[in-house]
Order: structure tokens, then C-alpha cells, then sequence
């Protein structure tokens, strides 16, 4: 997400509602994140450090495109050992698509899903 703020707009004749990217952002996270599979977000070294400094990590591996209202969305994420990882895909596309048109609005173009690693699960400990 760069420095100029990109919205989605719904104006009536009672007004009109700004929803920031920000929000449509930890949206997609958000439905990213209960997926069966997902380890976690993947991010570069300098999206890292800009995180850092004072952005929300939470959204970290989530990139926007807003147009109007129709929006594009990448997430890059890291799936657990075991899971197929076009299923995986196949699901955060269904869960951030449906997430967003359901609490926004707005059209979702695309969700494109970047699988950047595997991660090894750790083994369950007896107790």
C-alpha cells in the first residue's frame, strides 16, 4: 500500500461512507488468516523494516489495488506442510472475496494468492 490512500466510496441521499484501504486491507488479512493452511503473511526485508517504523504489521502481506469501487487484491502468504497448496489458494480467494463484498461492497476484481514458502509444523509434544 503506498502513501496516497486509496477509498471506496457509497454515497446516497443521506450522504456518503469513506472506507480506507487500511480497513479493506485487515479485512483481507483477517479472512486470510482462518483459512485451514495458512502459516502466516510473507513480506520482503524492506516492507519489514516500514512496518517497523509504524505501520500496522498485521496487513504486512497485503497489497491493494483500488479503482472506483472494484478492488484488487495480493496476499503472500506461507502455507503449512501438508496442505495442498492450490486448495489452500483456492479458499482465501473464496474467504477475502466474499469478506469484502459482504462488509464493503465493493467489487472484488481479483485476489491474487502468492505462495511464498512451506512451513514445517512443529511436532505436537506429549503431555
Amino acid at each position: 500500500m503506498g502513501e496516497s490512500k486509496g477509498y471506496i466510496r457509497n454515497s446516497d441521499d443521506k450522504g456518503s461512507i469513506n472506507i480506507s484501504e487500511d480497513v479493506i486491507a485487515v479485512i483481507a488479512a483477517a479472512s486470510t488468516m482462518d483459512v485451514d493452511g495458512v502459516n502466516g503473511f510473507f513480506f520482503s526485508h524492506g516492507k519489514e523494516i516500514t512496518h517497523k517504523i509504524g505501520k500496522k504489521g498485521f496487513t504486512k502481506g497485503v497489497d491493494l489495488m483500488i479503482d472506483g469501487d472494484e478492488v484488487t487484491i495480493d496476499v503472500h502468504i506461507i502455507v503449512d506442510m501438508g496442505y495442498s497448496v492450490s486448495e489452500v489458494g483456492a479458499a482465501i480467494q473464496k474467504a477475502v472475496g466474499a469478506a469484502i463484498e459482504d462488509a464493503v461492497g465493493a467489487k472484488v476484481v481479483a485476489v491474487n494468492v502468492h505462495i511464498r514458502g512451506v512451513a514445517l509444523r512443529k511436532p505436537k509434544t506429549k503431555e
